[in-house]
């Protein structure tokens, strides 16, 4: 192959994973915005930033091992179970941190809920973009790379619309919860011990975005009745 066309292999192969991203990364986008929601607004964008970083750093490490990743038994049950509480937590009224320790804890408990499930459900990019990637490797971090300013203006501008408007946050935890609900089913351990069909998948997905609805309602009821005791 002659340089000019390395050079448009390259172009196009750049152009492709940024379509892939924008495509693939919208789920993500709603789990870092939903886990970032709680802080204070100058620890919220420092968050989304550094969690969507740590996540696409991860991501390229993982992209080596992306086949094997499918194959890692409860790796996605973890992530469904850790998005469940994230969606949950969307309807929770937090109080306000008032200490510094207070703010930095649960900075970093976002943190670790950003990169936790931004990691394990992100499998479909990691496969998709070392596939368009090739093998190289300057190519693939720097395809991955260019997520990071997508999911952050992205998770940045659903935390504030959340906040605008609490019907989003409604349809963000119903989201996240048909998202727990096929990483759950898709699990190494639950396809090798169940073999669940499309049809069971499907009602996975809607139990987990029911549930958390209703989960989501009974918290808010509750809410509601404490502050009128």
């Amino acid at each position: 192959m002659n340089p000019i066309q390395e050079h448009w292999q390259f172009i196009v192969s750049l152009g492709s994973i940024v379509v892939v991203d924008l495509a693939l990364s919208g789920d993500n986008a709603v789990v870092i915005a939903a886990a970032a929601k709680s802080l204070a607004p100058n620890l919220r964008k420092r968050a989304l930033i550094a969690g969507a970083a740590c996540a696409v750093i991860t991501l390229v490490v993982a992209a080596v091992f992306a086949t094997r990743l499918l194959h890692v038994r409860f790796l996605q049950l973890v992530g469904g179970i850790a998005i469940l509480w994230i969606a949950v937590n969307l309807f929770r009224e937090e109080p306000a941190q008032e200490s510094s320790a207070a703010r930095v804890a649960g900075f970093w408990k976002a943190m670790w809920f950003i990169i936790v499930a931004d990691v394990t459900m992100s499998t479909d990019n990691i496969l998709a973009t070392a596939a368009l990637a090739q093998g190289n490797l300057k190519l693939l971090m720097f395809g991955l790379g260019i997520s990071i300013p997508i999911v952050v203006f992205a998770s940045g501008l659903l935390a504030a619309l959340m906040d605008k408007y609490p019907v989003i946050v409604y349809i963000g935890a119903a989201l996240l919860g048909r998202v727990a609900g096929q990483m759950i089913m898709t699990d190494a351990f639950m396809e090798q011990m169940f073999a669940p069909s499309a049809t069971l998948r499907y009602a996975a997905e809607a139990a987990g975005a029911a549930g958390v609805l209703v989960v989501g309602w009974w918290l808010k009821a509750r809410a509601r009745r404490m502050k009128t005791v």
